[in-house]
């Protein structure tokens, strides 16, 4: 007989379906075989689906894309509080998972989401011009964290850009993230990881714990919004912490759902 294995897709960073970042939220009794667990997320083919395992009072979280288990995921975390808050009886103040980049808390706040995560530190790069070469556009500035941030002076740059994923993969980082000022909120970006069998992930949570802390030494401000300009868009309220920050967004529940599974 299959196992059966509540899921739950939710849109984060937005509060309108079809709009921000979708992931799958798999609530387990204990851990699937890790080959299991990848077939799912492929058949899933959403940039990330979550998995969560009850442990007390708190919670063991796990993120896998179509291609391979990460580390951190800003939007699959969003998305594993939002569920919980929903199927809970009594939801904890701070729902607490604990995942392979350490102990992360989310807070609920009126309509936000308040995660708090890890600040990537940034490396200047030299080689902008090898770079901008590669990618058909020039960086003002680029730096590497876990992934690799493009800066550029002009936000239409972001806006228009038409990737060539092959030859962002040839770049360090896991992800890559372009990034400039906005007119109309801190700063505007696009995150893409061919690398993890995602062309352009819509909305990045983990890429603005390079995006954020970015902008707010840039601008001298601790609390700033960003835009994520990608066709589906979305919005993400950050206060930097030293090498902690605050990770906001809202969230919309899209279907319920059963899936079976042999185990």
């Amino acid at each position: 007989m299959p196992q059966t294995i509540r899921q739950f897709t939710v849109d984060a960073f937005t509060n309108q379906i079809f709009k921000g970042n979708p992931a799958a939220v798999c609530l387990l009794d204990n851990w699937l075989d890790d080959r299991i667990l990848l077939h799912i997320a492929q058949e899933n083919n959403l940039s990330e689906t979550a998995f969560i395992v009850p442990q007390g009072d708190e919670f063991l979280l796990r993120y896998f894309t179509p291609k391979a288990e990460i580390d951190l995921c800003g939007h699959a975390t969003l998305a594993s509080a939002f569920v919980l808050h929903h199927i809970l009886a009594n939801p904890p103040e701070n729902v607490v998972f604990h995942t392979q980049a350490g102990k992360l808390s989310v807070q609920k706040q009126d309509d936000l989401f308040l995660m708090d995560f890890p600040v990537f530190e940034l490396q200047k790069l030299e080689n902008v011009a090898q770079i901008g070469a590669i990618l058909g556009v020039m960086p003002q500035e680029v730096y590497l964290g876990r992934d690799l941030l493009c800066v550029f002076d002009d936000e239409n740059v972001v806006k228009n850009y038409q990737a060539d994923h092959a030859k962002i993969a040839q770049l360090d980082g896991l992800l890559c993230h372009f990034t400039a000022k906005s007119t109309q909120f801190d700063c505007i970006s696009r995150s893409f990881a061919p690398k993890l069998g995602i062309g352009e992930d819509p909305v990045c949570g983990s890429g603005h714990c390079h995006i954020l802390p970015y902008w707010a030494k840039v601008l001298g401000k601790n609390r700033l919004i960003g835009y994520q300009a990608s066709a589906r868009s979305g919005i993400l309220h950050g206060e930097i912490k030293g090498e902690r920050m605050i990770l906001g967004g809202q969230a919309v529940l899209f279907a319920k759902s059963e899936i079976y599974v042999n185990v």
